[in-house]
């Protein structure tokens, strides 16, 4: 099989007509460029180029090939390019995983510094629970999780990514949605509420439960959801009020009222950011140095 040195030197006496000048141009002496050629045309068993000692021209078979070599030098400069960006981190692949709440707030602001921190590289994304989302980083799926806090196993690393507080939603005939000052959380005492699902929702489940303990609330849960959009379209229809993290404000329901409720803890959602320990990914952690 030829080699690229010996396509290179093909190339540079096919451009320059003149085993010196080409000799010169590759920065080597004319004996081991002529053995290139020499080899490249056993290999190839035509001829490429007609020598006198007057002139060096291209046969028809030297013609065509001479595309075919520059194509060939084109993907193997582009390949050692490729690889080198891929170790640096600046191109590859970074599959990330959200939920469907931190849509609306922190991804879009992971995603800028994603275009800024690696340009070149493609970024993957998948909607996951957060129990999806730990399980598919541990099993190398996805490179990176925005996830609400959990138990993470030891090869896992989890950082804080975002607080925001947690906005009454209210059908827009609702008392609470009418009033000149904003709910207080012992206001949600015995009003039907539309819950999180204990266990697909489980964080946001069991910090609300632990909001209505500490004021000393009592709602009366109607229905268990998984989805803060589906909570909402339930408002929208009357069927009760809910408890959303801030950013479902940007979600647009006719019906949907959302007020500011005081609270002990002013901005209780938490979202984190996980990763394996041992991801070797290089595109990775040149976005993990800017976040």
């Amino acid at each position: 099989m030829f080699t690229l040195a010996q396509l290179s030197g093909f190339v540079a006496v096919a451009e320059e007509l003149h085993f010196t000048r080409a000799a010169e141009r590759l920065r080597m002496t004319q004996p081991p460029l002529s053995r290139q050629i020499q080899l490249l045309e056993s290999e190839l068993r035509v001829e490429l180029l007609d020598r006198t000692k007057r002139s060096v021209r291209l046969t028809p078979a030297g013609r065509a090939f001479l595309n075919e070599a520059r194509r060939i030098l084109r993907q193997a400069h582009d390949a050692t390019l490729t690889v080198r960006k891929v170790s640096a981190g600046e191109a590859g692949a970074v599959a990330i995983g959200f939920t469907a709440a931190s849509a609306y707030s922190s991804l879009g602001r992971l995603l800028e510094t994603a275009r800024g921190a690696i340009p070149e590289a493609d970024i993957v994304l998948r909607e996951m629970v957060t129990r999806d989302q730990l399980e598919a980083i541990s099993e190398g799926a996805l490179d990176l999780g925005m996830v609400r806090p959990a138990a993470v196993g030891t090869d896992l690393v989890s950082r804080p990514a975002a607080r925001e507080a947690l906005l009454a939603a209210l059908p827009a005939g609702h008392r609470l949605a009418s009033r000149d000052e904003d709910p207080h959380i012992t206001d949600f005492d015995g009003q039907e509420l539309l819950m999180y699902a204990p266990v697909e929702a489980r964080y946001f489940h069991e910090l609300l439960i632990s909001v209505f303990r500490t004021a000393g609330v009592t709602p009366e849960f109607t229905q268990y959801l998984t989805q803060v959009h589906s909570i909402l379209a339930m408002v929208n229809a009357g069927w009760g009020i809910a408890l959303v993290p801030e950013a479902a404000a940007q979600m647009r329901f006719p019906g949907v009222v959302f007020r500011s409720v005081t609270l002990a803890a002013p901005a209780p959602v938490e979202l984190n950011l996980v990763w394996r320990r041992s991801n070797d990914n290089p595109a990775l952690h040149a976005l993990l140095r800017h976040l």
